[in-house]
């Protein structure tokens, strides 16, 4: 992920996030490095963000192109609530988030992971920075994603418990560390089920990854 202050010539996509669907629930995860060029420009940037009760967002890519669509699918989620009387479901707030980077076609730098829980289950989705949809029981975005993607190629199985998959996404983000450049400080992690959207606190995944 890059700082804002760069300049469009010198943005690159450099992060690790991941999600994947457990047995009850959707797990979030991401590294904290924001970088700016050869420089780590902050240690502790926000990588995942939640958009309503149930639905969040990984970004990997330009920092200012991510906090403003993020506020903006906030802003829209709690319009459509108001006006429907009910929650957005995952894939709608999906295809609105692709509809703003399709109609921008590359002008936002940015991939996102969506994952959520609504009537249809636990659900997650791959979005790129020209709109597609993609979704998946497991993936990952950023330049350290081959690494995060090797560990869950290797360990993912359908219906995880959550605390087996909060670990299992831990281990994902944690080899992208040791290998990738971009990705580093520290790890965040979030649960998504039918009671809500909560994060994991930060001794219990030092304890996982450190342990």
């Amino acid at each position: 992920m890059e700082h804002a202050t760069q300049t469009p010539s010198e943005l690159k996509t450099g992060t690790t996030t991941v999600g994947l669907i457990a047995k009850d629930c959707v797990v979030l995860a991401s590294d904290q490095r924001a970088t700016m060029g050869y420089l780590i420009a902050n240690k502790t940037a926000q990588k995942i963000y939640k958009i309503t009760d149930r639905i969040g967002a990984t970004i990997a890519g330009s920092v200012a192109d991510a906090q403003a669509i993020m506020e903006l699918l906030r802003a829209e989620a709690k319009l459509f609530e108001i006006q429907r009387g009910r929650p957005m479901r995952v894939k709608a707030l999906t295809r609105l988030l692709s509809n703003i980077l399709f109609s921008a076609r590359g002008m936002y730098l940015l991939q996102c992971l969506v994952g959520g829980f609504d009537d249809l289950g636990p659900q997650v989705y791959y979005t790129d920075l020209i709109g597609s949809v993609l979704p998946d029981k497991y993936t990952a975005t950023g330049s350290g994603s081959p690494v995060a993607l090797g560990v869950l190629e290797a360990e993912y199985k359908e219906d995880l418990p959550e605390d087996k998959a909060v670990e299992l996404a831990i281990r994902a983000i944690a080899a992208a560390i040791e290998r990738d450049a971009a990705t580093g400080n520290s790890i965040l992690v979030s649960v998504i089920d039918k009671d809500g959207y909560r994060a994991i606190d930060k001794d219990t995944i030092v304890k996982i990854w450190k342990g």
